[in-house]
């Protein structure tokens, strides 16, 4: 495939404008589609014992791939298209506060990743103006499989993921169900970040991509693990939505 062949439906773009910049939106969407058939990659943040700042624009995950576009985007609104620049803002955005102090620094859970990143005022997350619910659920995925996390092996981050666990899990998210995404989605604009919400015990959101226009419906532009690339997805985001048993729904946020 050749990124040529995926360009931004300006009528559907039109529809979905509401508030903040969807100019900045479709930015996201170019920039994304520079990496299509990127290889994906899982793991790449695991590569060393102590934790620092890891930057790989060759293969992503899906997270690694929101993270990568958004700071990319920042650059190029900054009209800072440098090494520096794209390192700053690649850590601004995958850690807590955008401070390296340890594993448990870095914004592992998504709902943590856009609280943190709402503060900071890197996005706005428009879930609940969706329409989405109110949900609250216990998130403990990452200590109760200590052992997939080597780094937990560290008493004093094990100690920390805990009470970040904690402390995420009286959190309330806000997620627009299964069956309300194709009443909301005139209203999602290029760029915005979606999250998939899931059932799985202690997880809170299982994969992450961008909403695109193309070919006059909702998609999904994303590091996809079942493809083994950077791709748009061939189903509709609604489809794609219900197609996967696992995903309860999904949070929206608008890149500012």
């Amino acid at each position: 495939m050749k990124t040529n062949k995926y360009k931004v439906n300006k009528s559907s773009r039109k529809k979905s404008l509401q508030d903040g910049n969807p100019s900045y939106g479709d930015s996201i969407v170019e920039i994304g589609l520079l990496f299509i058939n990127a290889p994906y990659k899982a793991g790449t943040l695991e590569i060393t014992k102590k934790e620092k700042l890891i930057v790989n624009v060759s293969a992503f995950d899906c997270t690694t791939f929101v993270e990568a576009v958004i700071a990319l985007a920042r650059c190029a609104s900054a009209g800072k298209i440098l090494r520096n620049e794209f390192r700053r803002n690649l850590q601004l955005i995958r850690y807590r506060r955008g401070k390296i102090n340890g594993y448990s620094s870095r914004l592992h859970y998504f709902t943590d990743w856009l609280r943190d990143n709402e503060k900071k005022k890197i996005l706005i997350n428009v879930s609940r103006r969706l329409g989405g619910k109110p949900q609250c659920k216990k998130i403990n995925f990452m200590t109760y499989n200590r052992k997939l996390y080597v780094a937990l092996n560290n008493k004093t981050q094990f100690a920390k993921m805990l009470a970040a666990e904690k402390n995420l899990s009286r959190k309330t998210f806000y997620i627009i169900e299964k069956d309300k995404l194709n009443t909301q989605k005139a209203i999602i604009q290029n760029g915005d970040i979606i999250a998939f919400t899931t059932n799985q015990e202690g997880l809170d959101v299982a994969h992450s991509g961008f909403a695109i226009w193309y070919r006059k419906n909702l998609h999904l532009l994303h590091a996809s693990k079942k493809e083994g690339a950077v791709v748009i997805s061939q189903k509709t985001l609604t489809a794609f939505l219900k197609s996967n048993k696992k995903f309860t729904g999904i949070i929206v946020a608008r890149p500012l």
